[in-house]
């Protein structure tokens, strides 16, 4: 009978990265405690990252992809615009590490949240300007609607939502996924299909 597969060593050390920064927060933890909660010697971490914000910087591109892979499943190929706000918006509301990240909490990120250059939420809304301005020059959004003014109100929905919790109280999985639909039907009215 074959063996069960075994994560392999890096998976294994940013599966218990995660878990103990989503629980304890970036700075709380160190490599040692990361290494016992993959069960791996301290060493065979160093071997697979230089050092412990190099950890986090891999669980973020971890949560970058695992994002894009849910919204390429999720909106499908050629997706309109709707489709791709309401993926986006309902893989982030998933997904506690990336959250995290929209939000800069630093009570999970840590330190790296005062680390990170401000310029990256402008690469943030120019990539969210870009695919909206490929999108209506394909002509699948109307054209008397600004790109820049567009993507803006779509993050700042975004962002309320994520944060909605924490500003309005708890909220009900039901009651996002209703205003992540909401804020996509009013995407909708943008598109020309």
């Amino acid at each position: 009978m074959p063996r069960p597969l075994v994560p392999d060593r890096r998976a294994r050390i940013l599966d218990a990265a995660e878990r103990m920064v989503l629980a304890e927060g970036f700075d709380a933890m160190s490599v040692a405690a990361i290494a016992r909660a993959a069960g791996i010697g301290k060493g065979a971490v160093y071997l697979e990252f230089a050092a412990k914000r190099d950890i986090l910087d891999a669980l973020l591109q971890r949560g970058t992809a695992r994002i894009a892979d849910a919204v390429a499943r999720t909106a499908g190929p050629q997706p309109s615009l709707s489709a791709l706000y309401r993926a986006t918006a309902t893989a982030l509301l998933g997904d506690e590490l990336m959250t995290a990240a929209f939000l800069d909490d630093a009570g999970v990120l840590g330190a790296h949240v005062a680390a990170q250059p401000p310029a990256r939420y402008r690469t943030r809304h120019e990539q969210v300007v870009a695919g909206i301005s490929d999108l209506q020059r394909q002509g699948r959004i109307v054209p008397d609607v600004e790109p820049e003014a567009l993507a803006l109100a779509l993050s700042s929905a975004t962002l309320g939502l994520l944060s909605a919790a924490r500003t309005l109280g708890p909220l009900d999985r039901r009651a996002l996924e209703s205003a992540i639909d909401t804020v996509g039907r009013m995407a909708a009215s943008f598109e020309t299909e």
